[in-house]
């Protein structure tokens, strides 16, 4: 089954509404060999089809978000210079209501450093709060296929923020994903047993089967009035998805990052025309 792309704005398509640390880890060993339990956190993923979604009453544990995209040539629904503009009040009512949440970064295949960059300069202040994610997908995305690439963008994340691994997205591909992308990175892996639309599933089709952190069972979800949309499973309790998040623990900030690595590549012309608006913690736009 390919995956679904909830990351790639569908122009022209309209869209319905209805360790760091030894701690982290163990914890991202248990959840490797663990199988779904009353524990796991039940959770949505959200981009720029959902602008608007009222996260407070979707009874999810959690809220994983799409901020940015490439290096900020999108413009699509809420998505602006590659921003999504409503990813801080998705965030703050995700908080407000006692859920944790993440942020995603989709790829679209220009230089991994530039687009690691963009990412981490747009969303800072929501690092060591919410987990990270790097979305990898073939759409949209022209180094699909080269996982010195997805190195690359993970590395320079880490180096950005003194110490946190992004956890890594992508398809039915998690079987081809390299060892030492593994060993090092949390898996969120998306994978369907069918297109039915459904509720939260206690223990999905084929969870655990790659050891992921996190399944993204289906894209034909149904919360409230919101269909279809992305659901998801955390194979783990909060306190877990707190040392993704913040793998040195505490609230301290990181060390000043270390000089850049030179990428093999000449870096891409990243002048989109400026950055929109850069996301503050706790603001609303």
């Amino acid at each position: 089954m390919g995956i679904l792309n909830k990351g790639k704005p569908k122009h022209g398509r309209l869209h319905r509404r209805v360790g760091v640390t030894l701690s982290a880890l163990v914890a991202a060993v248990s959840m490797a060999f663990a199988p779904a339990a009353m524990a796991d956190m039940q959770g949505i993923d959200v981009s720029n089809w959902q602008c608007g979604i009222d996260i407070a009453n979707t009874q999810a544990d959690f809220v994983v978000v799409g901020t940015t995209w490439g290096t900020g040539q999108v413009y699509n629904n809420c998505l602006v210079s590659g921003v999504n503009t409503d990813a801080n009040r998705v965030i703050a009512q995700a908080q407000a209501s006692g859920k944790k949440f993440g942020l995603y970064h989709y790829a679209m295949g220009g230089n991994p450093e530039a687009e690691a960059q963009f990412f981490y300069r747009n969303t800072s202040n929501y690092w060591r709060h919410g987990i990270v994610a790097l979305d990898w997908e073939m759409d949209d995305n022209p180094a699909w296929g080269d996982w010195d690439w997805v190195r690359r963008f993970l590395s320079e994340c880490e180096r950005l923020s003194g110490g946190v691994r992004p956890l890594l997205y992508t398809g039915p591909v998690a079987g081809t994903i390299p060892q030492d992308i593994r060993d090092r990175y949390g898996l969120w892996i998306a994978q369907y047993a069918n297109m039915s639309p459904t509720g939260y599933q206690a223990n999905p089709w084929m969870i655990g089967a790659y050891g992921e952190a996190m399944r993204q069972y289906s894209g034909t979800g149904v919360v409230n009035t919101w269909s279809p949309i992305d659901l998801d499973i955390f194979r783990g309790e909060a306190w877990q998805w707190d040392l993704y998040a913040n793998p040195a623990g505490g609230s301290t900030p990181p060390a000043t990052p270390a000089a850049p690595a030179q990428p093999n590549t000449p870096p891409a012309d990243t002048n989109t025309g400026g950055i929109s608006h850069i996301m503050q913690w706790g603001e609303t736009i």
